[in-house]
């Protein structure tokens, strides 16, 4: 039986992702489960030890992963059992790849090589000034035929939405359409998703949950502090 808590969330996200459509925007929330729910309240809180923060910040990855590889076209395939029956199945029908948002985005790397045996991965990096918000990229390195597959673009948050609109034009720039892009997020900003999805309608924002706001300081609020500082340094 659900939490009360888990059911409000589940109602909130639903309504958010419904005007989310009306707009045109292609936003997807995981469903909002006691599992999901309790990764992001040891995640969230402040105390965790780094050792706890990782763990069950893997997890919380790894599922959304799992979520955003479903959203991949899959095309029907006949395979042969060990009885010597036919097994109706599928498969992906196009190659992919992941693009991390240096460095946070790196901490979801381990994650998509879990469930996507060989993947390639390229990186961006991307500064943002701490007075204007504004990004900068600095680095870029993708697999020379990125033009050709499905790009699972990975950053922990999405605040702004800065960071993330900038990685893509990188994207498009390297020749990767649009609608082939999907952007994987465990905590997003309506502000953020409403910066991206308005500049780029036709790329999917994967998420496991929104959050109330941004700050005065750009900070998600209720958030998670920063990402990269407590998987990374502790």
């Amino acid at each position: 039986m659900n939490n009360p808590v888990v059911k409000e969330v589940q109602a909130h996200h639903d309504k958010l992702v419904e005007d989310y459509e009306k707009k045109g925007y292609n936003v997807k929330v995981l469903p909002s489960t006691h599992q999901i729910r309790g990764l992001h309240t040891i995640i969230r809180n402040k105390d965790t030890p780094r050792a706890d923060f990782v763990f069950y910040s893997d997890r919380l990855i790894r599922l959304l992963i799992e979520e955003g590889l479903n959203y991949l076209p899959f095309k029907t395939v006949t395979v042969t059992t060990p009885t010597g029956a036919t097994y109706e199945g599928v498969q992906w029908a196009s190659k992919i790849c992941g693009v991390s948002i240096v460095r946070a985005g790196e901490s979801m790397e381990t994650g998509l090589r879990e469930v996507a045996k060989s993947v390639k991965i390229g990186k961006i990096l991307i500064q943002r000034d701490e007075e204007t918000a504004l990004p900068t990229v600095y680095y870029n390195k993708l697999p020379k035929d990125i033009a050709s597959r499905y790009v699972l673009l990975l950053d922990p948050m999405l605040a702004t939405g800065g960071s993330c609109c900038a990685a893509i034009d990188v994207l498009k720039d390297a020749g990767v359409p649009e609608e082939r892009i999907l952007f994987l997020n465990m905590i997003a900003a309506p502000e953020g998703i409403e910066m991206l999805c308005s500049k780029f309608p036709k790329v999917m924002v994967i998420t496991t949950e929104i959050d109330a706001k941004l700050d005065d300081k750009k900070y998600i609020i209720p958030g998670i502090g920063d990402f990269g500082d407590r998987y990374f340094s502790g």
